[in-house]
């Protein structure tokens, strides 16, 4: 059953956070709802809808930034208290807009995470989180990496509160007073916690930043998975959950916000099984996501916050009623006062822009003129995905981009995003004197606050990506982003590793402390916690998203191992934590275990893909020829079926070869590094050997090259 919704646009507060809006319970059984939305200035909005306009309930003074809103209240009455924090600091104010309560948590890191209970309000810092009842401090946890989101409930079941926070490192933590009572293992990086059902039950609902979603059974002692979406179209990440019977069959649907503007609704089908019902793409990523009532009495609702503050809802009313001839007249002279009104309102920011305009020239051109710069914000992201092994780079402003320039001192490929509209153009850089391997500007089509890049880094080559964002403002001004592209920059973080594969191990031990390892480990890998884990010793396992190779990182204070399938992995890591030792001026006694059998297995590992790429390079190449046979003959009738396969799958081929450059040079590069690597152990210089690599390499066959890393 699909449904149709329509969209609304009501107000614009600031930039807003993640789960910074809410919807006040109704007064009544048909009433709309109000509105509640907070803002990076410090501002909570409450309004309502009354014959079509927005009327605001009221509106606090500017303050520090608001990352984040909850609604609470009494046991057994009405959640309509708004409860928001900013800084370390929570504020309570009544539906109607008195503040009741000013709370200092005391915390040494702005809250970034809160969910308030009756009288109990739990809060999370980056690692720590921190229970509260009556304002006063009852537990507290130190998270083994960074905290994104708390949920808490409790049921007839349940004697007690159980919190579960979700937590960077790809698990659920579920707590048990100030202890952790036991985790769930999710398939990514958990974003955002929703409870299924809001009057009660043990069901969770999870989004991931990389766009899974996912429901939790919580129980006592242990967890159950009901159900994944997997993110098979590559959509965005998850910013936010709600839950609520938008399609009128009795069952909550649940809707869904990503950071790259989509809005999802998913109902069940006869199996109980989730499934798609409707989809929207606004322009700018969804920070909130609410279910209910708000435009007309009777007519339901999506109602969204969009990161530059749009509160956006798509509703169940229709837009163009099928009327009789009075309600046409009706249905007009409302319109027509809509666009009198919008006409007026227009040619007042007119008159305002010229007169601030005017103002602006007079106050630059004076002796005691002070230059300001315009502050703009920027929600960005770099993270490494999965599917393709490469790095997705997201930028988005709250004004117009102009431009991009991206600059690297590091070798790394850009790749096509079929999103992105902005013009690329590339210029020539000396990677020499200045370490320049890249630079590359975007030049935006007007309106675009919203970019997506694709990188691909190459492993053991390790430094910095700088993005410099030029917005549409006057005077002219630039911001610049940095990111670390590591020295293994292609692993991700997993749960655990097959032991059973050959591996390779280095072991390192010398006189440095638990927090000087974990620095050089968190230099050299993504995904690591900057934070020293607490306790003795860490293990942490890790999988190439570009090979499927994996490594195990176990170490303490005086000694580290590392175990992996890749002999270049081990290479790479032996050579970076050396230099870092010696920076430190430690000095390290390294010792590897080398198994030759590993050798084999990563080109057995890379042989499909090797093989795919050449086979995708070899029919790329032909297709001009072929089209060339078909203008000239007329027909391809007359080709074998093999050929008349490749013309018709022509631009898909074409598509896929673009989308992927460097492809064959990069599995190249790597079998060569191993065939380097594997000799570089034994103590072997094999380089002037590397030409004759290459000639196998081209006339490619896995037996021959199996027998070449043997025998050379």
């Amino acid at each position: 059953m699909e449904i149709h919704l329509n969209r609304v646009d009501y107000i614009q507060v600031g930039v807003t956070s993640q789960k910074t809006m809410k919807l006040l319970p109704a007064l009544g059984k048909k009433a709309t709802q109000k509105v509640a939305v907070a803002d990076h200035d410090g501002i909570i909005t409450c309004f309502g809808m009354k014959k079509g306009e927005a009327v605001p309930v009221f509106k606090t003074l500017p303050g520090q930034k608001i990352a984040k809103l909850d609604l609470g209240g009494a046991a057994g009455t009405p959640q309509e208290k708004i409860f928001v924090c900013s800084g370390s600091q929570v504020r309570g104010f009544t539906r109607k807009g008195k503040q009741f309560l000013t709370f200092e948590a005391n915390l040494t890191e702005s809250i970034n995470a809160m969910h308030v209970s009756g009288a109990d309000l739990f809060v999370c810092a980056s690692y720590i989180y921190n229970h509260y009842c009556d304002c006063k401090d009852q537990d507290y946890y130190l998270s083994g990496d960074k905290i994104n989101d708390i949920t808490c409930f409790s049921s007839e079941n349940l004697t007690r509160f159980i919190p579960v926070l979700a937590c960077q490192d790809r698990v659920l933590r579920v707590l048990q007073g100030s202890e952790l009572s036991y985790d769930i293992e999710v398939p990514g990086p958990p974003s955002v916690l929703e409870l299924y059902n809001k009057d009660g039950g043990q069901e969770i609902l999870y989004g991931t930043t990389d766009g899974k979603i996912g429901l939790v059974q919580i129980g006592e002692a242990s967890a159950a998975t009901k159900w994944e979406i997997d993110n098979d179209k590559k959509k965005g990440g998850i910013l936010c959950i709600d839950t609520y019977d938008i399609v009128g069959d009795g069952v909550n649907d649940i809707l869904v916000g990503r950071d790259d503007g989509t809005v999802e609704v998913y109902g069940f089908d006869s199996a109980s099984e989730p499934t798609l019902r409707f989809e929207h793409v606004l322009s700018e990523s969804i920070t909130s996501i609410q279910g209910g009532c708000v435009g007309k009495e009777s007519y339901d609702e999506v109602l969204t916050a969009t990161y530059t503050g749009w509160v956006t809802g798509l509703t169940t009313e229709p837009q163009k009623a099928e009327a009789g001839p009075g309600d046409e007249v009706r249905m007009s002279k409302e319109i027509q006062t809509k666009v009198e009104a919008l006409r007026t309102e227009l040619e007042q920011l007119q008159v305002k822009v010229l007169q601030g305009r005017e103002q602006y020239q007079q106050t630059s051109q004076s002796s005691t003129a002070v230059s300001a710069v315009p502050v703009f914000s920027i929600n960005d992201k770099f993270t490494l995905c999965q599917d393709d092994a490469s790095y997705s780079l997201t930028l988005e402003v709250q004004t117009a981009i102009d431009n991009l320039l991206l600059q690297s001192d590091v070798p790394i490929d850009l790749l096509d995003v079929d999103k992105n509209s902005a013009v690329v153009s590339f210029s020539e850089c000396d990677s020499e004197p200045n370490g320049n391997f890249l630079l590359a500007t975007y030049r935006c089509q007007a309106n675009t606050t919203r970019l997506e890049l694709k990188v691909r880094s190459i492993e053991g080559q390790y430094g910095t990506l700088q993005a410099y964002i030029t917005p549409r403002l006057q005077p002219k001004t630039c911001q610049v982003r940095q990111y670390q592209i590591k020295p293994l920059s292609l692993h991700q973080r997993t749960h655990s590793i097959d032991q059973e594969r050959p591996m390779n191990r280095l072991s390192l031990v010398g006189q440095f402390s638990f927090a000087e390892i974990h620095s050089w480990v968190v230099f050299c890998l993504p995904e690591v916690p900057e934070k020293t884990p607490a306790g003795e010793n860490i293990a942490f396992f890790f999988h190439n998203t570009f090979l499927g190779t994996q490594l195990e990182a176990t170490y303490c204070k005086g000694e580290g191992h590392f175990k992996s399938d890749n002999i270049s992995t081990i290479s790479i890591l032996s050579d970076v934590l050396s230099k870092e030792a010696t920076k430190r001026k430690i000095n390290l006694n390294i010792s590897y275990d080398i198994n030759d059998e590993s050798v084999s297995y990563t080109l057995k590992m890379i042989h499909p893909k090797l093989e795919y790429q050449l086979l995708l390079a070899r029919k790329v190449q032909l297709i001009d020829a072929l089209k060339e046979l078909q203008v000239h003959e007329g027909t391809a009738d007359f080709l074998i079926p093999e050929y008349r396969n490749i013309l018709d799958q022509s631009t898909n081929l074409l598509e896929e070869y673009k989308k992927q450059p460097a492809h064959l040079e990069r599995l190249y590069g790597m079998i060569t590094d191993l065939f380097i690597d594997k000799f570089k152990f034994k103590g072997q210089n094999v380089k002037s050997k590397v030409s004759s690599l290459l000639e196998i390499l081209d006339n490619y066959e896995l037996n021959s090259l199996l027998d070449f890393f043997n025998e050379a």
